[in-house]
C-alpha cells in the first residue's frame, strides 16, 4: 500500500512490503515506524534518519570521489604482496581486469593508475599533444645550434690544456713529460683554433641527422619511467580544477540520487537498498563527473546558458601551465642532449662526434707527427686519437648541463607550446588530457562503484543505529 494521507493533512501513514529481517532485529525499527504512521507536527526518529539518506548519499558521492582521485596518483610505487598463483590466474582473467595495478605480475595491492602507466603515458601525451605541436628538428632548431656551440666554446675553451694534458698523461706519459714546454704550448695553440670548426660540425651535423639520432616519444617514456612522479605532476597541475570538479560533484549530484533513494528504500524496505543505493551513487557521480570535463566539446547556448567541457573552456590558461612543465621538465636542453648521448641511439651521436674531433691530433700535432707516430708506433697512435674523441665528447656535452643555459634554452620551447596548444581545434586540444584518461576511466569509475557499496553499508549503519 503506497503513502496515505488523512484528511486533516495531520497524519501519513506508510504500508510498506515486509522488512528484510536485518530491519526487523535489534535496531531495525524502521519497519514498525513506518506502519504505525508519523505525526508530522511532531516527526519521529525514522523521519530524522530518513532525511539523513540524502545528505549521507552527497557524503557517500563526495567521499568515494576523493578516494577515486587518490587512487588514480597514489601511491607512486606499488604496495602490496605477492600471491601465488595470481599471475596464472591472471592470464584467464578478461583483459580490463589484467589492467588493474599489480595484478598481471602475480600482486596483490595498489599503485596509482597514473604511474603504473607510466610507460603509456608516455606515448598518448607524445601521440596525442606533443607530436601534433612541433617534431625533434624543430625542438633542436628552436634550443638554436649557433648559441649552443657558442656556449661550448665558450665552456671548454679554458679547459683545452687540462683535457690535452689529461689525455696525454692517461696515454703516453713518459712521451708527454718529455715534450719541451714550447711543443705543448703549439699543441694547446692548434687545438683552440680547431675548436670552433669542430664544435660548429658537431652541432650542423647533430641537426642535419637529428630525425635518425633522437625519438621524442622515447625520451619522455623513459623519463616518465624514470619519474612517475613527474607524471603525476603533470595531471595535478594541468587538470587541477577539473579533478576538483569531480570531487565536489560527488556532494552535488549524489545528494539529488539520496533524495530518490529514500522512497526506494521506504517502499522496498530491505537491507540491500542502501548498500545497491551507494554503488549505483558511486559509479554515476564518477561518470557524470568526467563527461561533463570534456562534453561538450563545442561550445553550445542553451538561453543564456553556454555549456562547454570545463578542460576545453579553460584552453587558454592550461596551454600556459602544460608548456611551463614541458619546457622546464621534459623537453629540455640537457634531457635532449642526455637522449642523444645515452638513448637508444647514443652510438650513433657519439660517433658522429668521434669522427668530427678525430683529426684533432694530427692537426695538433702538426710537423711533428711523423716522429710522433714513429715514437709511439701507428696502433698506439690510433688509440690516442680515439681517446682524443672520446673525452671530447664528456667535454662537450658538459656545458649543455648547465642549469642557466638550459632555462634560456626553454624559453623558446615553452613558448612553441604554448601558442601551438592555444591555437589547437577543440577537439584535439581535448584529446591532450581525454586520451590518457580514456583507457582507464572505466577503472576510476569502477573504483568509485566499490567504495560507493561500502560507503552504503555504512550509511546502512547510520541511518538505522540512530
Amino acid at each position: 500500500m503506497g503513502p496515505r494521507i488523512g484528511t486533516s493533512g495531520t497524519r501519513i501513514g506508510v504500508n510498506p512490503p515486509p522488512v528484510g529481517p536485518f530491519l526487523q532485529s535489534g535496531v531495525g525499527v524502521v519497519g514498525t515506524a513506518l506502519q504505525s504512521g508519523v505525526d508530522v507536527g511532531r516527526l519521529s526518529a525514522i523521519d530524522w534518519r530518513l532525511a539523513l539518506i540524502p545528505l549521507i548519499s552527497g557524503a557517500i558521492g563526495y567521499a568515494t570521489n576523493w578516494v577515486g582521485i587518490r587512487l588514480l596518483f597514489h601511491p607512486v610505487g606499488f604496495v602490496g604482496v605477492r600471491v601465488p598463483g595470481l599471475r596464472e590466474v591472471a592470464r584467464l582473467l578478461p583483459r580490463k581486469l589484467q589492467q588493474i595495478p599489480g595484478v598481471s605480475e602475480g600482486r596483490l595491492g595498489w599503485e596509482g593508475i597514473i604511474p603504473s602507466r607510466a610507460a603509456k603515458m608516455g606515448s598518448i601525451s607524445v601521440d596525442k599533444g606533443i607530436s601534433r605541436i612541433g617534431s625533434g628538428r624543430e625542438f633542436y632548431e628552436r634550443f638554436d645550434p649557433d648559441a649552443i656551440a657558442a656556449h661550448v666554446l665558450e665552456t671548454v675553451d679554458g679547459d683545452v690544456e687540462a683535457l690535452t694534458d689529461e689525455l696525454m698523461r692517461e696515454r703516453h706519459p713518459r712521451l708527454w713529460r718529455n715534450t719541451p714546454p714550447l711543443l705543448r704550448e703549439v699543441v694547446y695553440t692548434r687545438v683552440r683554433r680547431q675548436l670552433p670548426a669542430v664544435v660548429e660540425r658537431v652541432t650542423d651535423g647533430i641537426g642535419e641527422h637529428i630525425d635518425d639520432l633522437f625519438d621524442v616519444k622515447l625520451m619522455v617514456i623513459r623519463r616518465f619511467e624514470e619519474r612517475p612522479e613527474l607524471l603525476n605532476r603533470m595531471f595535478l597541475e594541468v587538470g587541477d580544477r577539473e579533478l576538483d570538479f569531480i570531487i565536489r560533484s560527488g556532494f552535488l549530484i549524489g545528494t539529488p540520487l539520496g533524495v530518490l533513494t529514500v522512497p526506494l528504500f521506504v517502499l522496498i524496505g530491505e537491507w540491500w537498498v542502501l548498500p545497491v543505493a551507494g554503488i549505483f551513487v558511486g559509479y554515476t557521480t564518477n561518470w557524470i563527473a568526467i563527461k561533463l570535463i570534456f562534453n561538450p566539446v563545442e561550445e553550445r547556448r542553451i538561453g543564456p546558458f553556454k555549456l562547454q567541457g570545463l578542460f576545453i573552456r579553460r584552453q587558454q590558461e592550461v596551454a600556459r601551465v602544460y608548456a611551463e612543465i614541458i619546457a622546464d621538465e621534459l623537453i629540455t636542453l640537457a634531457n635532449v642532449a642526455d637522449e642523444l648521448l645515452c638513448g637508444p641511439r647514443g652510438d650513433r651521436t657519439r660517433e658522429l662526434i668521434e669522427d668530427a674531433l678525430w683529426p684533432v691530433v694530427d692537426d695538433a700535432v702538426g710537423p711533428a707527427r711523423p716522429l710522433v707516430r714513429l715514437a709511439t708506433g701507428v696502433p698506439e697512435y690510433d688509440a690516442l686519437q680515439a681517446a682524443v674523441a672520446s673525452k671530447g665528447v664528456e667535454y662537450a656535452t658538459e656545458p649543455l648541463e648547465d642549469p642557466e643555459f638550459n632555462r634560456e634554452r626553454s624559453d623558446a620551447i615553452r613558448v612553441l607550446f604554448r601558442d601551438r596548444m592555444q591555437e589547437m581545434p577543440p577537439d584535439e586540444y581535448a584529446e591532450v588530457l581525454r586520451s590518457a584518461f580514456e583507457e582507464d576511466e572505466w577503472l576510476l569509475i569502477l573504483i568509485g562503484a566499490a567504495l560507493g557499496f561500502v560507503a552504503g553499508w555504512l550509511q546502512l549503519l547510520v541511518v538505522t543505529a540512530l
